[in-house]
């Protein structure tokens, strides 16, 4: 644990860094409920790129499932439109926008599972283009080619959604 504790607190720190700023989940608690659900999984781990993979989907749900309690909590008033440049770069976010990326990333997830997941390793998980593109066995101009077509799949998505 302490040779990735330092990474995942980095990720970890780099998702909420984006996050509004009162935001009521701070990096260690993240990075100790992530832990417990990667002492619990039942993964065989590839190398290094895998296990970041898996830690920046981990992390991403555990924002989500956060961000839902507290949009529950609020009743969902006032959520505001953003756009997806916003979304992917995870601008500071209301619960409400965090619920709606994710719904979105499932809904491409369905429907190209690939760019959801570029999407994914990259905003949620900080990899980078080459990172990504190991982790997926592609290129890092397919990374980049397909994030492009992925973003104008989630602005459409957002769009429709708030429209």
């Amino acid at each position: 644990m302490p040779l990735v504790y330092q990474q995942l607190r980095k990720l970890a720190s780099i998702c909420l860094n984006d996050e509004r700023p009162d935001h009521t989940l701070r990096a260690t608690a993240l990075v100790h409920e992530a832990y417990l659900r990667l002492v619990d999984a039942d993964v065989d781990w590839q190398d290094r790129v895998h296990f970041f993979a898996v830690s920046a989907r981990l992390l991403r749900r555990i924002l989500v499932d956060h961000a839902r309690v507290h949009h529950r909590q609020k009743r969902g008033g006032g959520a505001e439109t953003i756009s997806l440049d916003e979304a992917v770069v995870i601008g500071p976010q209301t619960a409400g926008e965090i619920v709606a990326l994710d719904q979105a990333l499932q809904r491409l997830a369905a429907h190209d599972p690939r760019k959801s997941e570029i999407v994914e390793l990259l905003s949620f998980g900080g990899l980078t283009y080459d990172e990504a593109a190991v982790a997926l066995k592609i290129s890092p101009a397919t990374v980049h080619r397909e994030l492009k077509m992925a973003k104008a799949w989630l602005r459409r998505e957002l769009t429709q959604d708030s429209a």
